[in-house]
Formats: structure tokens, C-alpha cells, sequence
């Protein structure tokens, strides 16, 4: 296990490299041939040389490399790589903002919305799915799998737009009505994000967007659970005379449980995608929303780093999913 763990972190630091690079190579050719973004400092106003000269130097954005295009710039990605070893990501070009500081206000905001997005497509897709499976070809059964498939075919900003506009107010308005204006629990389905209250309001949000995939991952977990229903475990189990919930908790629920966290590990991607447009329509100022800020400006420093730690987020759950088949299923074993 310990060697395998080693050899999936050379990987990922490869792979992360890799990403880097490519990102750094893709914004270098962006500058050649749009023009350095060093004039975005200035705003409306024109330069002249010597400040724009100063400017350049200030941002690393005045290598000759940048004159030619294709040119992959190798020594800025060093010098890039150099930075973000000392914890140093940069500074924006409009306002001289700290890059890293922005990131400190976004991330939490994104792993709430995060977290509570995932417990909710996970507990829903395994409820659902495990109760189609017990009543397969029934009403039950069919009525799962056609409301799930009628949630999923609705997209997440029509489900947002229509819970900030038609939902939120009023039940705001009854909910304060009852516990008062004061209340904690009245912020619960406030229609915007309030940074006084960063755990209320990112609860319902983050709920909507848990729907998000929950007819494909409601029908994994069916599909998969009705493999193990009439498995010799199983059977074995009802012969030794333990209960039906037992049966399916510990035996099939269990067993049934890699491939689901696999589409876990892939959810991730949707999720990501589904958070952009969650936080630009409750206004929550997480990752999502400051990567599609920074791509309107061409926050060239912004994009890349928010890019990497993508990367590093996406195969640190893919590595942790690898993992976890070995905790569900004993008889897996790494060397």
C-alpha cells in the first residue's frame, strides 16, 4: 500500500506539473498574440513607455519571449514555479491585489457549497436508489427513476434562478415571521449570500446544486445493488437467518459501493462546473465566482492559480477514491 501511495503522488506531481505548464504556455500565447496584459494596469489611460516598461518588470511580463509567438517562455515558468514554492501567487493587474488573499476569501466559501452539494447527491442517490432496487419493476421503482431523471433534465441555473426569484423571498418573509427578524435560522433561504452568515446561506444552494447528476448516480446505485441481491453472499445471509435491513446494509450496500464512489470522484467535475454558475447567481464570492471574474479581466495570475489548485483537488479525490475501494473491499490489495 505504502508503495503504491508513493507512486500515485509521483504521478500526481507529474500530472500537476504538466497542467502548469500547459497553463502557463497557454497564457504566454495568449500575450503574443493579444498584446501584454501589463495595459490593463493603466485602465482607461495611455501609457508611455517607461511606465509600461515598469509595469512589465513588476508583473514578470516583460521577457522578450513574450515578442514571439509560440515561444513556450521556460524561464518565466520557472521563475513562475520559484514563486509558488514561497507561497507567492501574484498580484492582480487591476487594484494590485494580493492573489493568495483572494484565494483565502474564496476557498472556504467554495468548499462549504462543496460539501454540503456532495452529502446531498450521495444521500439522495443511495436512498433513492437502494429503495428502486428493493422494489424493482414496481410503481416505486418507476416512479424513482422518472422523477430523478425530470429533476436531472432541468439545468441548475433555471433551478437557481427560479429559487432566488419565485422561492426565497416569501419563505424568507415566513420564516422571519414566525422566529423573528433577528433569528439565525431566517437566513436559511435568504436569496444572496451574507458574509455574517456563511454557513445559513450557503445551505440551500448548496442543496440545489447536490441535485445536480442525481439521475445517473440514483440508477448506478440501483444497478449496482440489484447485481448483489441474489448474489451466494447474500443468499448465505438469509440462510444464516439475519434480517433484511441487515442484509442490505452491511452485505449490499457495502458491496455496492465502488462504482458509487467512483461517479463520485467524476461528479466532481459537474459539481465544479454547476458552483461557477451557483455563486454568480447567489452572488457567493467563492472560487467559482473569482475564476469567471479573472477570465472577464484576463486576471492572468488569478486564472492559473485557481487552474492548479483545480488540478491538485481533482487528483487528490481521485487518489482518495483509489484508496477507498480497498476499505470497502477487502480482497482488494495494492503493491
Amino acid at each position: 500500500m505504502g508503495r503504491y501511495v508513493i507512486r500515485r503522488l509521483l504521478q500526481a506531481l507529474l500530472t500537476l506539473g504538466l497542467v502548469l505548464f500547459l497553463m502557463h504556455w497557454l497564457m504566454a500565447l495568449s500575450v503574443q498574440v493579444r498584446g501584454n496584459p501589463a495595459r490593463l494596469f493603466f485602465g482607461d489611460r495611455t501609457p508611455n513607455a517607461a511606465a509600461l516598461a515598469q509595469v512589465e518588470a513588476m508583473y514578470n511580463l516583460d521577457d522578450s519571449c513574450y515578442d514571439r509567438i509560440g515561444d513556450p517562455c521556460v524561464m518565466p515558468f520557472v521563475e513562475r514555479l520559484q514563486a509558488y514554492a514561497a507561497g507567492d501567487f501574484g498580484t492582480t493587474l487591476r487594484g494590485n491585489r494580493d492573489v493568495g488573499e483572494l484565494l483565502a476569501i474564496s476557498i472556504p466559501n467554495t468548499l462549504r457549497l462543496f460539501a454540503f452539494s456532495i452529502i446531498t447527491l450521495v444521500v439522495l442517490a443511495m436512498v433513492f436508489g437502494s429503495w428502486a432496487a428493493r422494489h424493482r419493476g414496481r410503481l416505486q421503482d418507476h416512479a424513482v427513476r422518472g422523477g430523478t431523471i425530470l429533476v436531472d433534465s432541468v439545468p441548475v441555473f433555471l433551478i437557481m434562478l427560479i429559487y432566488t426569484s419565485l422561492i426565497a423571498v416569501p419563505l424568507t418573509r415566513w420564516v422571519r415571521g414566525i422566529f423573528g427578524d433577528e433569528a439565525a435560522i431566517g437566513q436559511l433561504f435568504r436569496p444572496t449570500y451574507d458574509v455574517d452568515y456563511p454557513w445559513m446561506t450557503i445551505i440551500i444552494p448548496g442543496l440545489l446544486l447536490g441535485t445536480a447528476g442525481l439521475a445517473s448516480m440514483t440508477r448506478l446505485v440501483r444497478a449496482s445493488q440489484l447485481e448483489n441481491y441474489h448474489a451466494d453472499f447474500v443468499r448465505t445471509a438469509h440462510a444464516k437467518g439475519l434480517s433484511r435491513s441487515r442484509v442490505a446494509r452491511v452485505h449490499i450496500v457495502r458491496n455496492s459501493l465502488i462504482p458509487v464512489v467512483t461517479a463520485i470522484g467524476y461528479n466532481f467535475a459537474f459539481i465544479l462546473t454547476g458552483a461557477v454558475v451557483t455563486e454568480g447567481i447567489v452572488q457567493i464570492p467563492g472560487m467559482g465566482q473569482l475564476l469567471w471574474n479573472a477570465l472577464l479581466t484576463t486576471e492572468v495570475s488569478i486564472v492559473i492559480t485557481s487552474f492548479v489548485i483545480i488540478a491538485v483537488v481533482v487528483l487528490a479525490v481521485n487518489l482518495l477514491v483509489d484508496l477507498l475501494y480497498a476499505v470497502l473491499d477487502p480482497r482488494i490489495r495494492y503493491a
